[in-house]
């Protein structure tokens, strides 16, 4: 199913744990890394492809996770035609997509990459936020950039946040107290 373009719908997952580390999956006999991501069906929407996409790929049910936030709009990227398939040329140009923001709200173990009969992953691993783009295949990166741009101001706070949060006050405070100063206010780390 292509739109009027040459762009076939998909979606893209970024999923995150309680440390806002993001599921990082190496691509199936690659060096490859990316996050998951899969087309539309026909009749489908995207929440209901990106639930499905997410069990084909990482094993996971929507009970085990919870959507955080999505891309306002599609991001595009063009496939090099040396990737593109010879009956596929001259009317396929590449995938638009919209990306979800989602917190795992299970465990690890609920992950399975042999979920169905086609894995897409052979391994997997959590990641910093801010992912290599460098192990992405060239022709994606600027879309990961610009989804991971826009999803970044959604980013909950880690649990472990305010613990260290506090224990810095406390610190500041004390340091203040020795020096004579006053206690300056914690500073939010920026968004994106």
């Amino acid at each position: 199913m292509l739109d009027r373009e040459g762009f076939r719908p998909n979606v893209g997952i970024v999923l995150l744990n309680s440390r806002n580390q993001v599921f990082w999956g190496k691509r199936l006999r690659t060096h490859s890394w990316q996050f998951p991501q899969g087309g539309i069906k026909h009749g489908e929407s995207p929440e209901q492809a990106m639930y499905r996409e997410l069990h084909e790929e990482v094993g996971l049910r929507p009970e085990h996770v919870e959507i955080v936030a999505r891309t306002r709009d599609w991001l595009r990227y063009e496939v090099p035609p040396h990737f593109i398939r010879r009956d596929a040329r001259g009317h396929y140009r590449g995938q638009k997509q919209i990306w979800y923001l989602l917190r795992l709200v299970g465990r690890d173990s609920d992950m399975n990459l042999r979920a169905t009969d086609h894995p897409e992953f052979d391994a997997w691993r959590w990641n910093d936020y801010w992912v290599p783009l460098e192990l992405v295949i060239e022709f994606k990166r600027n879309v990961y950039e610009l989804a991971l741009t826009e999803l970044a101001r959604y980013l909950p706070r880690p649990a472990h946040h305010n613990r260290y949060l506090r224990a810095g006050m406390r610190e500041r405070r004390h340091q203040g107290e020795r020096q004579g100063g006053g206690v300056c206010p914690p500073t939010e780390p920026s968004p994106g």
